[in-house]
């Protein structure tokens, strides 16, 4: 076990024992004797040392029930105890994440991490939860709560209000991901949604518009964003806008190499976007890509070694 593990144990029996006089010198002297002079498993030293203090400073059962945290109320390196709904779950990017994503009361919204050792049941978009023992951790100004092998987590029969966050946010990173719906798209003028031949799924035949959007996946290295790009930013990226998505899709007699274009211009590049969040859905008021007057001087470069 690292120093940082064994900190994180420390500090959570120390949260619950403090209000009682509990230091937490005594917590590392029992944590360290069990766990290494003893070899006790993690979890078993754990309860031990709770047991322990609970009857050396006779606290009851229900006296150390841990209070519940709002969302809004949790502080980095503290282990709290709150009732949150799972709002998303997004992709794990390490073997050592089980899962993550977003969790929310009517206070707010946090992240969420589940550790792969922890060996917890798969959590559910849309249920609720009350989660025990998770400690807080904080990135770049943003918190997060961890599940960690001594966490506790039940789904419980209630209705969670998760309190909507937005406002515009400045995110830097790479657009890994250009979905299909993008490109020069036909929408139904009564609901918005794409239609094929003319046909809505929701409305049937119907009258169209015509738009130029890019729908994709932006990695900021942290987490994920569902990016939007509408005509305007579109074309402030590419150069291409609507006029020049149906010039191109005439001449090519196909609207695929609109997609195809947008694809080449900007897929793996690293964008500096500026917009609204809610959620996990980013939509862009403006965009430019990063470093641009970098990037020109690497490609003017490269274009003389060609020359």
């Amino acid at each position: 076990m690292d120093e940082s593990r064994f900190q994180e144990i420390v500090e959570e029996i120390f949260e619950r024992f403090k209000a009682y006089g509990v230091t937490k010198k005594e917590i590392e002297n029992r944590l360290r004797l069990l766990l290494f002079e003893f070899k006790v498993p993690e979890e078993e030293a754990r309860r031990t040392i709770i047991n322990g203090l609970r009857k050396n400073y006779n606290i009851s059962r229900a006296d150390l029930k841990p209070p519940l945290t709002k969302i809004s109320e949790i502080e980095p390196n503290k282990w709290v105890t709150l009732k949150a709904k799972v709002i998303q779950i997004w992709e794990p990017n390490s073997p050592a994440i089980a899962q993550s994503g977003l969790i929310g009361d009517e206070t707010g919204t946090a992240r969420f991490v589940v550790w792969a050792k922890a060996n917890k049941r798969k959590l559910e978009e849309g249920k609720c939860y009350l989660f025990e023992k998770v400690v807080v951790d904080e990135f770049m100004g943003i918190k997060s709560v961890k599940v960690t092998s001594a966490s506790d987590v039940r789904e419980i029969d209630e209705e969670i209000e998760v309190k909507e966050e937005g406002g515009e946010v400045e995110v830097i990173g790479a657009l890994v991901s250009i979905q299909q719906n993008s490109g020069l798209l036909q929408v139904c003028k009564l609901c918005g949604r794409v239609v094929k031949a003319g046909v809505c799924v929701e409305h049937g035949k119907v009258e169209t518009n015509e738009i130029l959007r890019v729908k994709g996946i932006l990695d900021d290295g942290e987490r994920t964003y569902d990016l939007i790009l509408g005509e305007e930013v579109v074309k402030s990226l590419t150069e291409i806008g609507l006029k020049e998505a149906r010039r191109l899709a005439e001449e090519h007699l196909d609207r695929g190499i609109v997609l195809i274009e947008l694809k080449r211009k900007l897929l793996g590049k690293y964008l500096r976007i500026i917009g609204e969040l809610r959620f996990r859905t980013l939509t862009a008021r403006s965009a430019e890509f990063f470093r641009p007057k970098i990037i020109q001087e690497v490609q003017k470069v490269l274009e003389e070694a060609g020359a």
